[in-house]
């Protein structure tokens, strides 16, 4: 793609601190992860909803399940990395997922209410909760392996920006259409999204990105090699890469603590399925439209010229006023405000910024400590946080705003991390052992 100056394209790409040379994998990059986010969000209402219909006593359950999905298909993953090169295991990946969709899409259009139909249902959240880290790590991982550190603080906003329009796009079409589509329909449209995002994937692999070094530009024909289990043990082996892990593993502590709030709150005001729905669609479609412009325009200038740590360290410290807020006034309006922010600060300012971290690890870290960190940290901050919440709630008998309290000192901690994690990317450190 040649972008001539004086054009109104080149005005554009200017605006956007994109420069000519690299419009055409941007372009691809952009539009493989809107497919990626719309297949998402079509499933993300569905997965809240089973949640929240469940009850906060079945949660930790759930999420046991989940950690138990993660565990079993992390190494799956390594293996897939250290056998094929990038453009396969990428594809194998996404295929795995869309036909589990196809199957699922099968239970729910022939299941009937009554006891197959709850399982059912419990066994696609966990499925969802696996798929969305999987998929969206795998993203990330060839996003990091395709531009180099300075292409990351300068193009990963509008990248970012890309799943905030999918975002918008997905749950926009569900709480549009849920009245009139079956949940098996949009499993089948989510399915067909994720053969799309295949052949982007392999079109950005192919088209290559910034990176200087021959052996990173041939990363499409080449194997990584290594062991199956190398997420684990070279996340184990570098400070670094702990650093991100805990950063990751608090990160979806406060989530999951949130999440369970959510279920509590959500069920005291909403008491039919379809209006629980519309109402996880309506908070999906605010985030994802307050948060476009701010990656747009806004994220990757502030990564330039306030750094890493800046950046990372909006999140906790948006969290950190949102549970003291919730904490004092723990009702619906204030629950929306809080979770708003904080997802808007995540999409907007902190995953961008995470994901840059990455451009700076070896290329085998990319794609299996990366994805290790992604998947089974997470989860494993999940478990924490379920089970922390149910301890604290059924144990303890400690109210909702008394455990909002507790997660303020928890924000602060993750604020402390994200600045020494922004001032070692910042000095160039690496830091892997």
């Amino acid at each position: 793609m040649t972008v001539e100056r004086g054009t109104a394209l080149y005005s554009l790409l200017a605006r956007l601190n994109v420069r000519p040379r690299e419009a055409r994998v941007l372009l691809l990059a952009w539009l493989y992860v809107v497919t990626l986010f719309m297949a998402y969000y079509m499933l993300r209402p569905l997965r809240d909803e089973i949640g929240a219909a469940g009850g906060v006593r079945n949660l930790p359950w759930l999420f046991v399940g989940t950690l138990g999905a993660m565990l079993a298909l992390s190494p799956l993953f390594g293996a897939l990395v250290q056998r094929w090169p990038r453009e396969r295991f990428i594809a194998l990946s996404y295929r795995f997922f869309a036909l589990h969709l196809l199957l699922f899409a099968l239970v729910f259009g022939g299941a009937e209410s009554g006891a197959r139909a709850v399982w059912a249902e419990r066994v696609f959240f966990i499925w969802v909760s696996v798929f969305n880290l999987f998929v969206v790590s795998v993203f990330w991982s060839l996003m990091a392996d395709v531009f180099s550190s300075e292409q990351g603080k300068r193009l990963f906003g509008i990248l970012a920006a890309g799943a905030t329009v999918g975002g918008i796009i997905g749950p926009a079409l569900v709480k549009t259409l849920s009245a009139r589509v079956s949940h098996w329909q949009w499993l089948l449209l989510s399915a067909a999204l994720l053969e799309v995002a295949v052949w982007l994937a392999r079109s950005v692999s192919r088209s290559g990105g910034g990176r200087a070094a021959p052996q990173e530009a041939q990363g499409e024909t080449q194997n990584i090699g290594g062991s199956a289990w190398a997420g684990l043990q070279r996340t184990l082996q570098s400070p670094y890469l702990m650093g991100i892990s805990a950063f990751i593993l608090l990160y979806s502590i406060t989530s999951t603590l949130l999440y369970f709030q959510q279920a509590e709150i959500v069920n005291a005001n909403f008491t039919e399925r379809a209006a629980r729905t519309a109402f996880f669609a309506q908070i999906d479609l605010w985030v994802n439209s307050l948060t476009l412009g701010f990656q747009l325009f806004i994220t990757g200038r502030l990564m330039q010229r306030l750094g890493i740590a800046f950046t990372l360290a909006a999140l906790p410290l948006v969290s950190m006023a949102g549970f003291g807020l919730l904490a004092s006034f723990p009702i619906l309006g204030v629950f929306v405000l809080v979770q708003v922010g904080r997802r808007v600060s995540n999409f907007a300012l902190a995953r961008p910024s995470r994901e840059v971290l990455f451009t700076q690890a070896p290329r085998e870290d990319r794609y299996k400590a990366k994805n290790f960190i992604d998947t089974v940290v997470y989860r494993s901050g999940d478990q924490i946080g379920a089970w922390g919440y149910a301890g604290l709630s059924a144990g303890l008998g400690l109210s909702l705003s008394a455990i909002s309290w507790l997660a303020v000192p928890l924000c602060a901690v993750w604020l402390l991390l994200a600045l020494w994690l922004g001032r070692t990317a910042r000095g160039g450190e690496q830091a892997h052992g």
